[in-house]
This record gives C-alpha cells, sequence and structure tokens, in this order.
C-alpha cells in the first residue's frame, strides 16, 4: 500500500499543518494524521450526509 502526503494540509484534530498520509484501503480512501494518528474514510462522509438532524445512525444500508 502506497501512502502520499497531502502538501498544506492541516489535521482537524492536532491541527498539525503537512502531516496528513492518503491512501487506498479496500477502495476507501483514507486519511490519517501521522503526529496524531487521527483517521477519516471515505465512507464517514458518505454516512454523515445521510444523518438527518437529531437522529443517530448505526449504519446505512444501499441496496444495489
Amino acid at each position: 500500500m502506497r501512502k502520499r502526503f497531502i502538501a498544506g494540509a492541516i489535521c482537524r484534530h492536532c491541527q498539525a499543518k503537512d502531516t496528513l498520509a492518503l491512501w487506498k484501503e479496500s477502495g476507501v480512501e483514507v486519511v490519517e494524521c501521522v503526529k496524531c494518528g487521527d483517521q477519516m474514510r471515505e465512507a464517514d462522509k458518505q454516512v454523515q450526509s445521510a444523518v438527518r438532524k437529531d437522529e443517530q445512525i448505526i449504519g446505512v444500508f444501499t441496496p444495489e
């Protein structure tokens, strides 16, 4: 697995600059801060957009 750094990016958790690495894992993009270990996955964004206000969600099922 080849990791690439994202130039100029700032970590959402520790606010460190130039510490985010990007790679694909099972077809899902993963971004991780090499300083604090905070991770963000492509699927996380999709789930957040599916959540309505004042609701909690366990998972999203998308039939094909």
